[in-house]
This record gives C-alpha cells, sequence and structure tokens, in this order.
C-alpha cells in the first residue's frame, strides 16, 4: 500500500506544479513559432551553401 500512496503523492504534486505554469498568449506563441521557422529556414540556407561549396570544391578536386 505504501507504493501507492506515493504514486498518488506524485501525481498530486505534479498536478500542483501543472497550476504554477504560465502559459504564453497566442500571440507570443505565433511570434515565437515564426522566430523559430525563420531560424531553422536560415540555417538550412546556410548549410545547403555549404554543402554547394563543398560539392564545388570536391568536384575541383578529383577531376584534376
Amino acid at each position: 500500500m505504501c507504493g501507492v500512496s506515493k504514486v498518488i503523492k506524485f501525481f498530486n504534486q505534479s498536478l500542483e506544479e501543472l497550476k504554477k505554469i504560465q502559459w504564453p498568449s497566442k500571440k507570443e506563441t505565433v511570434r515565437l513559432t515564426g522566430l523559430v521557422i525563420g531560424i531553422s529556414a536560415f540555417a538550412g540556407l546556410v548549410i545547403m551553401l555549404f554543402d554547394y561549396i563543398f560539392k564545388r570544391l570536391l568536384t575541383l578536386l578529383l577531376t584534376k
């Protein structure tokens, strides 16, 4: 029975912690989502640029 009371205590404490969460507003969520998408797109473009540069360099090195 002791194990069951520990589980119940854990869930009660978890619920209390969930009540303390300050959720972001819809406006802030949309703004941060756009920021994440923008940074991801920028990182993708940088990786694509490096991939292209390395491909060209390897092509030049291997075809000589």
